[in-house]
């Protein structure tokens, strides 16, 4: 009608000279239409506003007048683009202003307030002073569009505005009114870890998580233990996980042991010793001790642990001892529990596990290894030692030193640092192993555990004068002791960095960061604003990694002006490269093990770049993004592992891309082709191991011993279902996609050589002769046998078709694995569990629409429930269906 009335009307003037007239209805008359004529003639309105500003301020104007004035000026000044004007008159129409009108009107002056809201609850958030600055108008506003979100049953949207405006009331009821709580509770904490900037802010909303968690009539305990750990504290894990283990129901065991899997692969390995510690040891008495499970190192290192129950064995080792006539029988179930799961928390038994499948599983390619190193010149140590590093990584937890066992003369050939770094390859070749990796003591190995045998290690190598020992035992000392920050192992450490030795130093600076990473987190504001204006580059240049490192992943915008402004305008060549790759960390570590189309696309023609420095970061980048994806998924992938072996073999070709080509075909076949990068964990926590590794990795260029710790970021792409016992059962599960879309790459072939050209062979005349009456006889009786069968069977037939090839039978188009058994990234979302399976998933069936909240990674399958989101380090608890046993 509105709109019908406008097009009889050509002007506003008439309405407008009515304003000026003494009878309130006439005023009253021309503002409700020019309210509904605004769209049409607001720029003839524009120029008595104010005329009609003057009508929302005299307060013997009735109150809905003012309201209308106050709405036509809002409409009036939103046209001519003066939001906060709009905003500041809309909040004086009070319920006039709709907010449930779909216009674009209210749609940008609701978006306005949300901003202008969010902002004052920052600041009142950051100083009780800034609190009565909120405008009641405007939060009421706010109040209304959140109400009217959760009447619609858009909680979603509900939530995302609550959260933004810091309204934790508003954000409950919308997760409580919502149709599905325990859905709605996942997607507001995956929000929460990818919008909320403020560590203080985030840990109330995960607070808040945590007590709606505790309230569903079954509690997620999955759920609250990954919020509790956000919120690191250890002592609420560690009271959760005991009353699972005391439980009577072997279930909740179950659940605990996959909790305890959960929180390993977090690789917050400080917060995982807390936990352990505080778990509660078994009040069994110790009479007649039976040892009721292994010998558990964890129980060992808990030297906090004064119970009676805890009995030192000859190998260092402790075992939960028990009275069989005595004790409580539910007590030494628990401590049977007990030592399953402190085992879990240490990292032992995932690291025994994983060991053993990437052992088992090896598919790495020793002739590639044998082409590059015979196309190696052996004067040519810069891509020597790319051969070394390249084998590390290609075996890098498989144990397998096959390949340096059958060159040890071409091995021994490494000079200087050159045999740093290949005793420092049999550490990252035997990651895991640990008793037999032990005795690599200038090894770099990454174990990541037992960090006090490094500890007593090291001090008794701190004293030696060998740059290359301390260098070493830094590095593996602050790798073992990751975030730990222990104060014992700082000071040892600091004594190092005091010396002389400027290499011995730099690892001891490296292994001080490892050791302490995590503690400062977002405080280190002040540490920046010292480095990043200090006059030395390397000082700045510390800087960059320090505003990339402190805020991984949060997408901050400080952060992100800081290091661009840095990218373009320092003086320091150095220090400009390294703002640029602290903003994307290269394409390839950003989208490492994706094997993104666009990522490829983007690197492609780096690689045949004029600058050599250039090409081989390319190459590696590349590398990265296509690790774990064939040529069956990309074509593209094929290419790229021939025009590695052309760079390798072409001697022509500059040292510098030759070395990247020879780190690419490492990285592409990384953990025996069973590994993955990853630096985030399943339930959106970083990776910190991962994180780390990749940030020293991209020094390499200027340490080459430093490429190891790339492998810190290789993460098993194993699917390994575990029962009650920990132990591995035989089942199977089924692939729902082409076999060849995931199968391990073929294996390279030994190049065939050109046979020799033979020489024309001497032919006698006499053979000749005879060779060609003996072709005509045969014509002749070929001949006569035709006729002969003419003559004899005209009537009869005889149909002789040739025989057809046999076609290829089709590809199937799924494919049954066995437990363990490699699965992809890209493979997870086909995973499905077999219905006649003996084995079952522990996990309760839950809806469809949480198939992708956090905690997924715990369904060794989900029945016909997939897609599935398996945990490449992670393992599955699953409970056996029938009552045999293996």
């Amino acid at each position: 009608m509105a709109a019908a009335a406008a097009t009889m009307v050509s002007s506003a003037g008439g309405l407008l000279a009515m304003l000026n007239e003494s009878n309130p209805q006439l005023k009253l008359h021309a503002l409700s239409n020019l309210v509904e004529f605004v769209d049409q003639f607001w720029p003839e309105i524009s120029t008595s506003v104010p005329i009609i500003e003057s009508l929302y301020e005299d307060e013997e104007f009735g109150q809905h007048q003012r309201q209308l004035a106050a709405l036509l000026v809002s409409k009036v000044f939103y046209y001519l683009g003066e939001l906060n004007d709009s905003l500041s008159y809309a909040l004086g129409a009070g319920p006039l202003f709709d907010v449930s009108e779909d216009s674009d009107y209210v749609h940008t002056l609701l978006a306005k307030a949300v901003d202008e809201y969010a902002s004052f609850r920052s600041k009142a958030a950051e100083s009780s002073d800034e609190a009565a600055r909120v405008d009641t108008r405007l939060e009421e506003i706010v109040e209304r569009m959140l109400d009217k979100c959760i009447t619609d049953r858009k909680y979603q949207q509900a939530m995302g505005i609550a959260i933004e405006c810091r309204r934790l009331d508003k954000l409950e009821e919308a997760i409580t009114r919502s149709e599905n709580v325990h859905a709605t509770l996942a997607y507001c904490t995956n929000i929460s870890h990818s919008f909320i900037y403020r560590r203080e802010f985030r840990h109330e909303v995960l607070r808040l998580l945590v007590k709606l968690y505790q309230q569903l009539s079954s509690p997620d305990y999955l759920s609250i233990s990954q919020c509790l750990m956000f919120l690191d504290e250890p002592e609420g894990v560690a009271n959760l996980l005991e009353k699972l283990l005391r439980s009577e129901n072997k279930e909740d065991a179950l659940l605990a042991f996959q909790v305890a899997f959960d929180l390993v692969e977090n690789e917050q390995q400080a917060f995982l010793l807390n936990v352990r510690d505080h778990l509660s040891a078994s009040k069994t008495l110790p009479s007649e001790p039976v040892q009721t499970g292994s010998a558990d190192l964890a129980v060992a290192e808990n030297e906090n642990s004064t119970a009676p129950e805890d009995v030192q064995m000859t190998d260092g080792s402790s075992a939960i001892t028990t009275n069989v006539h005595e004790a409580d029988p539910k007590e030494v179930i628990y401590a049977e529990r007990l030592t399953k799961i402190k085992g879990i928390l240490s990292g032992e038994t995932s690291i025994k596990l994983t060991l053993q499948f990437l052992y088992s599983h090896n598919k790495s390619d020793l002739l590639i290894l044998k082409t590059i190193k015979q196309s190696v010149e052996m004067r040519n140590s810069v891509c020597h030692s790319a051969t070394i590093y390249a084998n590390a990584i290609m075996h890098a937890g498989t144990t397998v030193d096959t390949f340096l066992r059958d060159n040890l003369d071409w091995l021994s050939r490494a000079t200087n640092w050159a045999k740093f770094s290949a005793t420092a390859g049999l550490g990252v070749i035997h990651r895991g192993h640990l008793q037999q990796g032990r005795v690599f003591n200038g090894s770099i190995s990454a174990t990541g555990r037992g960090w006090r045998w490094w500890k007593s290690i090291f001090r008794s190598l701190r004293s030696t004068n060998v740059e290359v020992i301390q260098h070493g035992a830094c590095l593996g000392l602050g790798l073992a002791a990751l975030g730990t920050a222990d104060e014992e192992v700082y000071e040892d450490i600091r004594s190092v960095l005091y010396t002389d030795s400027a290499v011995a130093g730099e690892a001891a600076g490296i292994s001080i960061g490892l050791l302490m990473v995590g503690t400062a987190s977002e405080k280190a504001n002040t540490l920046i604003e010292q480095m990043t204006r200090d006059q030395d580059p390397i000082i700045r240049y510390g800087g960059m990694y320090a505003i990339a490192l402190a805020y991984r992943g949060t997408a901050n915008n400080k952060a992100i002006r800081q290091l661009l402004h840095f990218a373009v305008s320092d003086a320091s060549d150095d220090v400009r490269r390294t703002a640029v790759l602290a903003l994307a960390l290269a394409v390839g570590i950003s989208c490492a093990g994706t094997g993104l189309s666009e990522a490829i696309s983007l690197l492609e023609p780096l690689i045949s770049d004029v600058v050599d420095f250039v090409r081989q970061g390319a190459l590696i980048a590349m590398a990265m993004v296509m690790i774990q994806i064939n040529e069956a998924s990309d074509s593209r992938v094929g290419t790229f592992r021939r025009q590695l072996e052309k760079i390798v073999l072409d001697k022509h070709e500059d040292t510098m891309s030759k070395m990247g080509a020879i780190l690419a075909s490492g990285i592409l076949d990384a953990g025996g082709r069973n590994v993955t990068i990853r630096l985030l964990s399943k339930t959106k926590h970083d990776k910190v191991t991962a994180v780390v590794g990749l940030a020293v990795f991209s020094q390499f260029w200027y340490w080459y011993p430093l490429i190891y710790f790339g492998s810190l970021a290789f993460s098993p792409t194993a699917f390994i279902g575990l029962n009650y016992d920990l132990k591995v059962p035989m089942f199977e599960f089924l692939s729902h996609a082409k076999p060849s879309l995931f199968e391990y790459p073929k294996p390279t072939t030994v190049p065939t050589t050109t046979s020799a050209v033979k020489l024309p062979t001497a032919v006698l005349s006499t053979s000749a002769k005879f060779k060609a009456r003996a072709k005509k006889e045969a014509e002749q009786k070929a001949n006569v046998e035709k006729s002969a069968s003419e003559k004899d069977g005209e009537a009869m037939q005889v149909d002789n078709p040739p025989e057809k090839k046999a076609k290829p039978e089709p590809e199937p188009s799924f494919e049954i694995l066995t437990n363990p058994a490699r699965v992809v990234p890209a493979q997870e979302k086909v995973i499905k569990f077999l219905e006649d399976s003996r084995y079952a998933p522990h996990l309760p069936q839950v809806d469809q629409q949480l198939v992708n909240r956090v905690p997924l990674q715990l369904w060794p399958s989900m029945m016909n429930l997939s897609p599935l989101s398996l945990s490449s380090s992670h393992l599955d608890c699953a409970q056996i269906r029938a009552d045999d046993s293996f």
